[in-house]
């Protein structure tokens, strides 16, 4: 019942970990992908593994191991911030904030101003549910109220200023308050994946001391790269970000702030310039398509992928949520590529087009 902190697997030592099955993933590797995506793109991600789990002698199959996402120096590296830590610069951070479901662990029932706190401003195509930001660090249960009520001011005077008439003004718009540059690959990155939860779920932020709001880590992404049969999950051909106008009544609405940043021709000529940047390098189709090689080759070589598909006869069924249906692991491989360099060369044009 102690926590111990330990390295694993040649990851730097924490007492957190993560054992992700990816049973409706059946290339098994989107999370894998595109968190090391974002790791070339020198954002922060969990850092990954394939692995096969055994648990008490019996075989269950290919999983990915992962760190948890938490505040630590080779982690989310921002500022420790203590409870008692509530006026002058300690007070700026670090804090770490979600936009997601209802966790078991959250204080109270449902979302609550002990929890988590709201948007002013509604987003552009509501869902039945309003936008709300979970304390994740420090968490519901050792925040202070001067913490709080700083956080919530910070997003709000945000929001405030991106939402007003001058949002474009370099000094006092919105990028008085906010790192740019990670908004714009937070956004590549749900977008390069068409994230059918982008944006809405499992999205972290983080504000270091004296620092501005950065987004991410980017998280859950089993659900991307054409694997999701509802709202436009499977099109290459569409904005992750406006999902809401597909599903204009899911419960969990996409903020205004990507439609609104999509306005400011700074913030399009940034984002322009780094699409074709990372294009002629990182997320090259020679090298997306490499990795995926790998990571194949990787599980091919240890006989790994027929294992897991002989405990999981799964190939060849539909599991929610797939937009499609392989017969063989070969299939679902050549789906995901094929979606990929599909999904590039449409956001080659639109983004050129913006």
């Amino acid at each position: 019942n102690e926590d111990i902190n330990v390295s694993l697997l040649g990851m730097p030592e924490e007492e957190d970990w993560v054992l992700y099955g990816p049973y409706s993933d059946k290339s098994l590797m989107r999370n894998k992908l595109i968190y090391d995506l974002s790791s070339d793109m020198g954002r922060y991600a969990s850092r990954t593994r394939f692995v096969e789990l055994i648990i008490n002698g019996n075989f269950k199959g290919v999983y990915v191991f992962m760190e948890k996402l938490k505040r630590d120096k080779n982690r989310i590296d921002i500022a420790k911030l203590k409870p008692e830590e509530n006026s002058g610069e300690d007070l700026t951070g670090g804090y770490i904030l979600k936009i997601d479901k209802i966790a078991g662990s959250n204080v109270g029932v449902g979302y609550n101003s002990q929890n988590s706190f709201a948007s002013k401003i509604p987003p552009p195509y509501a869902g039945v549910g309003e936008i709300r930001f979970l304390y994740e660090y420090p968490d519901a249960e050792e925040i202070s109220l001067e913490q709080k009520n700083y956080i919530k001011q910070y997003v709000h005077d945000f929001e405030a200023a991106l939402a007003s008439d001058d949002f474009k003004d370099p000094d006092t718009g919105y990028r008085a308050y906010i790192d740019v540059e990670s908004f714009i690959d937070f956004f590549i990155l749900n977008e390069i994946s068409h994230n059918v939860d982008g944006y809405r779920l499992s999205t972290f932020m983080n504000k270091d001391k004296n620092g501005k709001l950065n987004m991410g880590p980017i998280w859950d992404f089993n659900l991307a790269f054409g694997n999701a049969d509802y709202c436009g999950g499977g099109n290459t051909d569409t904005w992750a970000y406006r999902f809401n106008e597909r599903c204009p009544g899911d419960f969990w609405s996409v903020p205004f702030w990507w439609y609104r940043l999509l306005e400011d021709p700074y913030f399009v000529d940034k984002l322009k310039t780094r699409w074709f940047e990372y294009r002629s390098n990182i997320l090259s189709n020679q090298a997306v398509l490499g990795r995926i090689s790998n990571y194949e080759k990787e599980m091919q070589d240890v006989g790994a992928i027929n294992r897991n598909f002989n405990q999981w006869a799964i190939l060849g069924k539909w599991i929610w949520p797939n937009n499609f249906v392989g017969t063989t692991y070969e299939s679902e491989r050549i789906y995901v590529e094929q979606w990929i360099v599909d999904r590039m060369s449409w956001l080659d044009g639109s983004i050129g087009d913006l």
